[in-house]
This record gives structure tokens, sequence and C-alpha cells, in this order.
């Protein structure tokens, strides 16, 4: 499934975002430094910033849709700040100790399957093959992987305990990514 532009696709937690367990508190929402500036570079450029996250969190009851959605309006307030956006979010409540439909171990939309990747890219007209996953976790990058994109590990959040190796850019932070990635895009 290949559409005519590419994309960035970015995991939230420990990769946009500092990791918060369960983050479903607006005020807890802190965007790794220098993030906003970052994705503000790539919107500049035309190209979709699409968020790919699980939310086990909701499966579990922890928190529910409207908390997920006061954390995204949260974000878009700390990007707008920078001039920055996000074009799409894609979540998934999914996990085997999830509750009702939530119940799912492997869920085709769950980490490290590529379900919301797919879905975007149809929905958006998205060319995976020229398109970035970007991740803290190793099923950030499988995910990536698994829908034909590539991937890049930052060291924040899960990020110190991935082995490199499983990534085609490993970096810093969110910024350093973008940064280096910017100039293979063309």
């Amino acid at each position: 499934m290949t559409g005519s532009r590419p994309a960035l696709f970015l995991d939230r937690d420990g990769t946009l975002n500092e990791e918060v367990d369960y983050l479903s508190n607006p005020d807890d929402l802190v965007l790794i430094p220098g993030s906003a500036a970052a994705l503000a570079k790539v919107n500049a450029r035309g190209i979709p910033v699409v968020v790919i996250t699980n939310q086990s969190g909701i499966g579990r009851g922890r928190y529910d849709w409207l908390d997920f959605a006061a954390v995204m309006s949260r974000m878009d307030t700390l990007l707008g700040l920078e001039k920055a956006h996000i074009d799409a979010v894609y979540a998934s409540p999914h996990h085997e100790k999830g509750q009702g439909d939530y119940a799912v171990a492997d869920h085709p939309d769950r980490k490290p399957n590529p379900g919301m990747l797919l879905r975007a890219a149809e929905e958006h007209n998205l060319d995976l093959s020229r398109s970035w996953m970007i991740g803290d976790k190793d099923i950030d990058l499988e995910a990536g992987r698994r829908a034909g994109c590539k991937v890049a590990l930052v060291r924040t959040g899960y990020g110190t305990e991935v082995e490199g190796d499983l990534a085609d850019l490993v970096a810093a932070d969110l910024p350093e990514a973008l940064e280096r990635i910017l100039v293979m895009w063309p």
C-alpha cells in the first residue's frame, strides 16, 4: 500500500514527551526539550506527522478516551506555541489484560503489529517506504519495520534499554533524530 508522500510516524510517550506511566493528566505532560521546534521544521516541509501510540491504560480501565483527548489537547497547545502540529493520532487500547473488547493480546493495531501505520497510510495516502517511524522501544521499531518504514531509535524514555542495531538511525532524542532525518529526505 504505497501512497504519494512520506510521513513521520512518532511514538508518543518517551519519544515526543517525557515518559509518565499511564499518562492521563494533561498537567503531567512535558514535551522532550526541543521536540516542538523540531516538529515545526517537519511541518514546514509539508511532511505529515502521525502519532502512533499504544494506550493499554484505556483498555485496562485506568483512564478513558476523554482523559486521552485532554492530554492530546494539551500537547496540541504546547506544540502550537512553537508553530508545530500533529496531523493525525492513532491509539490502540488493546492489551492482554484489557477489559471487554479491549482484552486482545495480539490485536493488529497494538505495536509491534503495524496496523495503525497501515491504516494511517491508507487513510492519508502515505508512502510507507519513504516514511520514518521514531520510537524509544523495540516494539516501535518493529511496528515501523513491519509496515515498511525506516526506523529511528531515540535514547529518551526507555530508549537506553534497546539495542541500537535494531534501528536505521540512533539519536539522543527526537530533535537530533529529526535533524538527521530531514537531511536525508528529499
